[in-house]
């Protein structure tokens, strides 16, 4: 059949398609103009500087570390040189086995497997398992940092058999150790970064290269960015092959700072080493409750000076070698330092440690009672036993001391006249029906600090936790529906647990503050948690007259070349909430600890006349556990704060340890019959700082601090320079292949 189509109209159609078709074709060329235009003349010069990029690779310098220092100048962490084997994974890729032979023949000098040299040289990625290399493949990748001097003479005579390889010294961590002392937890320890961590750091004023070694853990991390410096990056140009055709540009690397904390090395090992014997001690002695010696698990000591909040000690047991993370941890190494048998030594229990304080705790009580109104001279019933409702509370022992004073109570740790104020003023709260309550204790704890974190400047602080009303609310809500079950589930037992006990009236009365709770809380017991670095904050404060001060470790950051000292103050964090007649009072009440209280039978004979020292003895219950031992003390000068848990008593366990330390800080005899400050390792707390020269070498302590630290420098002025010297070595800044050797004099 025949279109009846006009001829005219199929025209007038087939025009319109070629318009329409026109004005397609003419806006794709404008737009690819337009995009032409934007990339070559708009962007230009930001493309043209990107693919001249892509002809550019780098090549890594680190910077020297700066070291760790003791507040002597004796390193803590510093630099060795090592003979450091490395490939250069560019010069191997030319070879016709993809140095593949070199690599083999390598491993045999270096008494390595092939293997494991091959997967050192592999460029890490989502799918390659470690060892791999996370840094530029055009940097030289280190194969050992343990090369002895004769490895490394025939890799260099005979390199025509290892072309691409070099053994150079290079700059290593150390953990020197010195006089013994670990301080693995305060130190850390250095590891690689992620890309992650890569990504986040472009935008700051340090970025990180991912050839990097970060703190990871310890002062190492608190101060990386003062400690690592800036790496060095030489800038070559290559071809689309990837060879090098030519250099592009040089920065030199710059060396860190040096940290100079308020540890010293000496009182460190003394007080690792009294806290070790302590705890071997505790496993000997018999557990008259479990019937079984005392565990002595774990434990921590913390050494503090008194009127800056400075730590010249801190120790955590069980503890590890820093030293097994230099060069990357073996697979092996870790996963002991992360089982659970090992009793997770990674953990600073100093101030990661939480428990309760038991009767350290007390003179937070005696302050919130006689803040509360109570008569600190009054007469407080000191029974055996206390009964509450239906349960008895005993004092310790079953001891009884009939009616005695608030001061009294301290000295002789009596349960009994705490729990008997704390349950008269949980009566004058309301008791299970609270309007207005004061909450004295509670109040009082979150004055001296607790339940917070003390700022002191290591990583990973734990709070703690003061169980007032809000956390006991939150929690009850969350444990009700478990104690009802536990309550059903054991409610026709003949004879109850303790915790079954707990659960049953729990939730029949959902009240959230009962009256076992208050007094169990007054000394300190049941749910409180506390640090060892909070408590020697407190004690700190009741000998410095009130003030609380943020604990702190580094003492000043100086430049490498010695110029520039950048003191870290002592920051004050707050005050304790008691006049100076109550801190008087508390203070005369813990001296007689020491001399008619808990302590005296491991302070006889001490020198209370001339070293007036004060002490609180605690004895922790933990359900489940054999008890933790607290002992806490101060003299003017310092506190000192040692726990152990699964230890036994407060002075038990920890008062023979305590009194070797400062035996050893004040130069005190054994039997006490004489005090010879020369020989004591710190008799007054040390107040200049040591100096750094222009070649890197330390010496004496030459910087004085400022002012604020000048107001506690010993009335003879700061001891002459006329000790014993050791030799020291140094890395000289930016210089990790020379060695400087110079003497250090310390008094």
């Amino acid at each position: 059949m025949s279109s009846n189509i006009p001829e005219t109209g199929r025209t007038t159609r087939v025009t319109i398609r070629l318009v329409i078709l026109q004005i397609l074709v003419v806006s794709l060329l404008l737009t690819l103009g337009g995009r032409l235009w934007f990339l070559q003349i708009r962007n230009g010069k930001q493309y043209e500087q990107k693919a001249a990029n892509n002809h550019i690779q780098q090549v890594v310098t680190p910077a020297v570390r700066g070291a760790i220092l003791d507040d002597r100048g004796v390193p803590l962490a510093d630099n060795q040189t090592r003979l450091v084997v490395s490939a250069s994974r560019t010069d191997l890729l030319k070879q016709a086995d993809d140095g593949t032979a070199v690599l083999t023949r390598l491993a045999g000098v270096l008494g390595m497997k092939p293997q494991d040299v091959m997967d050192k040289v592999r460029l890490c990625d989502a799918k390659t398992p470690k060892p791999c290399w996370n840094g530029s493949p055009y940097q030289p990748i280190p194969i050992t940092d343990t090369a002895t001097t004769e490895q490394a003479l025939t890799i260099m005579e005979r390199r025509e058999d290892f072309p691409g390889i070099t053994a150079e010294p290079t700059a290593v961590r150390r953990y020197a150790s010195p006089s013994k002392a670990n301080a693995a937890q305060v130190l850390g320890y250095l590891g690689p970064v992620t890309d992650d961590e890569v990504s986040a750091s472009e935008k700051t004023d340090t970025p990180l290269l991912r050839s990097d070694q970060i703190g990871r853990s310890g002062l190492e991390s608190a101060y990386d960015k003062q400690l690592r410096g800036t790496a060095g990056v030489t800038r070559y140009e290559v071809d689309n092959l990837g060879r090098v055709i030519g250099k592009a540009g040089d920065t030199p690397a710059q060396p860190g700072s040096n940290l100079v904390t308020s540890i010293d090395a000496r009182v460190q090992a003394v007080t690792e080493k009294e806290l070790n014997d302590a705890m071997v001690a505790a496993r000997k002695t018999y557990d008259t409750v479990t019937h079984e010696n005392y565990k002595a698990d774990s434990g921590a000591a913390v050494v503090m000076d008194n009127r800056t909040g400075r730590i010249i000690a801190m120790a955590s047991l069980p503890t590890y070698d820093p030293n097994e993370w230099v060069g990357g941890i073996s697979a092996k190494s870790y996963a002991q330092l992360i089982d659970k048998k090992s009793d997770y030594p990674l953990l600073n229990r100093a101030t990661q440690g939480q428990s309760a304080p038991g009767s350290t705790f007390k003179v937070i009580s005696t302050s919130a009672a006689i803040n509360a109104g109570y008569d600190p001279d009054g007469n407080y019933l000191c029974s055996s036993s206390m009964r509450i409702g239906d349960r008895d509370f005993k004092n310790f022992e079953n001891e009884d001391f009939g009616n005695i004073t608030l001061g009294r109570a301290l000295e002789v740790s009596c349960d009994t006249v705490f729990y008997g104020v704390a349950y008269k003023e949980w009566l004058k709260d309301g008791g299970t029906n609270p309007k207005h309550p004061k909450d004295w204790f509670f109040k009082t704890a979150h004055q001296f600090g607790l339940g917070t974190k003390t700022g002191v400047d290591l990583p990973g602080e734990v709070t703690g936790r003061v169980p007032d009303r809000q956390w006991a609310a939150e929690y009850n809500d969350e444990m009700h529906d478990y104690w009802c079950r536990m309550a059903a589930q054991h409610k026709n037992d003949k004879k109850k647990s303790l915790a079954v006990e707990n659960s049953i009236e729990k939730c029949a009365d959902h009240n959230i503050i009962r009256a076992g709770d208050s007094v169990n809380y007054a000394i300190g017991q049941g749910d409180t948690l506390v640090t060892p670095v909070q408590m020697a904050r407190i004690y700190a404060a009741l000998a410095n007259g009130g003030t609380l001060y943020q604990p702190t470790i580094g003492k000043a950051v100086i430049s490498a070349d010695g110029k520039t000292v950048t003191p870290i103050q002592p920051k004050v964090a707050g005050k304790l909430p008691d006049t100076k007649a109550t801190l008087k009072y508390i203070d005369n009440a813990l001296a007689g600890v020491v001399t008619e209280g808990t302590a005296d039978w491991k302070f006889g004979g001490w020198p209370q006349d001339k070293i007036p020292l004060h002490a609180k003895t605690g004895t922790a219950e933990v359900y489940g556990k054999q008890t933790t031992s607290w002992f806490d003390t101060y003299t003017k000068d310092y506190t000192i704060v040692m726990t152990i848990s699964q230890g036994g008593t407060g002075s038990g366990a920890s008062g023979e340890a305590v009194r070797r330390i400062y035996e050893a800080m004040y130069g005190i005899t054994k039997d006490s019959a004489t005090i010879d400050p020369k020989k004591g390792i710190m008799p007054q707390p040390l107040t200049t700082l040591p100096k750094i020269s222009d070649d890197g070498v330390v010496s004496q302590a030459s910087f004085t601090l400022p002012a604020t630290d000048q107001l506690y420098v010993p009335a003879g002025g700061p001891q002459s320079a006329d000790g014993p010297a050791e030799a020291v070595a140094a890395l000289a800044p930016g210089r990790p292949d020379k060695l400087l050797l110079g003497r250090r004099y310390w008094s």
